[in-house]
């Protein structure tokens, strides 16, 4: 059912995913600009360019895997995925977040950087409460 505890750690994953990204900078460019995740799109390089593309691919499919919840089996399949989306950012955010130039002065990274991270933990305990559910549904057909 929809409002399950799962439901709940997916939906603020995709809040955290989907929403956050346009609040909350990721760094603060050597001229002061901050750098949120739409700004990625406009960036000549190819793999920095897809932060967002990966962060709206996390929230989307979290919230089609909130409403999966007659099939837990793909529901945990799904958020496995995410999972995986996520670390993939955050690799990607690490990888730009060392490299900025500037970095022999103070740098100055953003709270966004922690998104990815915050997104995983959400996704593995929704599946952690999916797998219960599911092992809940085992042991109750063995009854029957």
């Amino acid at each position: 059912m929809i409002q399950r505890i799962q439901s709940v750690y997916l939906l603020i994953a995709t809040v955290l995913s989907g929403g956050f990204i346009f609040l909350v900078n990721l760094w603060t460019t050597e001229q002061g600009t901050k750098f949120y995740a739409l700004d990625s799109l406009s960036s000549d390089n190819l793999v920095l360019a897809s932060v967002f593309i990966l962060f709206m691919a996390s929230a989307l499919l979290t919230l089609i895997t909130i409403f999966q919840f007659k099939e837990r089996q793909l529901q945990f399949v799904l958020g496995r995925l995410t999972i995986l989306i996520n670390f993939i950012l955050v690799g990607i955010l690490v990888y730009f977040a060392q490299n900025l130039s500037g970095e022999i002065k103070i740098s100055e990274k953003g709270i966004g950087l922690l998104i990815p991270i915050f997104t995983i933990v959400f996704v593995a305990l929704a599946n952690k409460a999916i797998k219960k559910d599911e092992e809940l549904v085992k042991s109750v057909d063995r009854l029957r």
